[in-house]
């Protein structure tokens, strides 16, 4: 059954049905294999219909032939020129802040360490020893 077909060998094709996991193709009368969505074209694929139609003839390269199920795994991607990406620019950081010091008559807020806040709940609890 597939004697003629090999690995890496690269085939025209006639779609006979699409899933919505991929699309079968033809290669003669009574060979068919499996297209994977993910192996349609370069990119993301959400929908098998936005790029292909029953009856298209395509390109398809064989991934790999399962002889035992008689499965026959296919690629149109791997028959097309990868696109060339843009170079995209690197996300802009935001720019520093410079901190500015603060009298010391304000009361902090915002961060402050473990250190500085214990130091102020210790004398807070001391102030309320002392009330009681």
């Amino acid at each position: 059954m597939t004697t003629k077909y090999e690995i890496g060998s690269v085939h025209t094709g006639k779609v006979t049905g699409i899933q919505p996991y991929g699309a079968f193709v033809a290669l003669d009368e009574e060979t068919q294999g499996l297209v994977h969505i993910s192996e349609i074209t370069h990119g993301f694929v959400k929908d098998v219909n936005e790029h292909l139609n029953i009856n298209d003839e395509v390109q398809v390269k064989v991934l790999s032939i399962d002889e035992k199920s008689g499965k026959i795994s296919l690629s149109i991607r791997a028959t097309q020129e990868a696109p060339v990406e843009e170079k995209k620019e690197a996300p802009k950081k935001p720019k520093k802040r410079q901190a500015t010091v603060k009298a010391e008559t304000e009361t902090p807020q915002g961060f402050n360490t473990l250190k500085d806040k214990l130091e102020e709940w210790i004398e807070q609890s001391k102030r309320e020893e002392v009330k009681k």
